[in-house]
């Protein structure tokens, strides 16, 4: 009797076949893995010579300010340097009783909690809306130092509209990486210097969320030159974060 069946296949033939499969998705996921490590080791010189260039571009900058300041000494006068044109803003008042106008210039710099702070380049608008919320906020003008502490102590992205924590800098070079910034020191460097991306920067940023400084407030209801909290602080902001970050 003849028979038309098929034959079957031997039963280590059939073993074989998903052990294949499973041998080149663990090549495929391992050559993944190496061009992850070669990519990342490429970013990190890029990130290592971008940092390296920025601390010699503060430098410059801090020794041509001295060199200034000494020149004008030398002939009794004294050199007056730029207006800032960056300010850090802290609100430290809540929602009762506050007229609209103030509540809503907050929520257009993102202040929507007690003790947020963000970033604000100064211009003639801006300076007008802190005029008018004044009594409800602390701000003054962020040194490098400054910036830098809250960007790595308490910078979070805005991803989604979800609080992300920066630990990666391939989330900057994918949301900002167009714009020329792919590290937190191209975000430093670009917020500190007010640079033409600070708008794409500082959204890039979560509102910062800062403790109740250590001590507490002295007086919130009068201004920081009555002996109080609020308003322009200038320089001295420098002391009130240290004590917030």
């Amino acid at each position: 009797k003849v028979t038309t069946a098929v034959p079957r296949k031997p039963a280590t033939l059939a073993a074989k076949k998903p052990l294949a499969g499973a041998a080149v998705a663990r090549k495929t996921i391992q050559q993944r893995k190496a061009a992850q490590r070669v990519a990342r080791g490429h970013l990190a010189k890029r990130i290592a010579k971008r940092t390296a260039a920025y601390n010699r571009e503060y430098e410059a900058a801090r020794a041509h300010t001295v060199a200034l300041h000494r020149e004008a000494a030398k002939v009794g006068n004294f050199h007056v340097e730029a207006e800032p044109r960056l300010a850090f803003v802290v609100r430290i008042r809540g929602v009762n009783k506050i007229h609209p106008r103030p509540k809503k210039i907050m929520q257009l710099m993102r202040l929507l909690q007690i003790n947020n702070g963000m970033f604000v380049r100064l211009n003639k608008a801006t300076l007008n809306m802190l005029r008018i919320i004044d009594p409800y906020v602390v701000w003054g003008y962020p040194s490098l130092h400054s910036v830098r502490s809250l960007i790595y102590k308490r910078g979070f992205a805005c991803l989604n509209s979800k609080r992300v924590p920066i630990c990666e800098p391939e989330l900057i070079q994918r949301r900002l990486g167009k714009y020329g910034i792919i590290c937190r020191e191209d975000l430093i460097h670009e917020i500190f210097t007010v640079g033409p991306n600070f708008k794409q920067a500082v959204r890039f940023l979560w509102p910062f969320k800062l403790n109740t400084p250590n001590g507490g407030w002295v007086r919130k209801a009068r201004h920081f030159v009555e002996g109080g909290d609020f308003g322009n602080r200038e320089e001295y902001i420098n002391q009130l974060l240290k004590r917030m970050i």
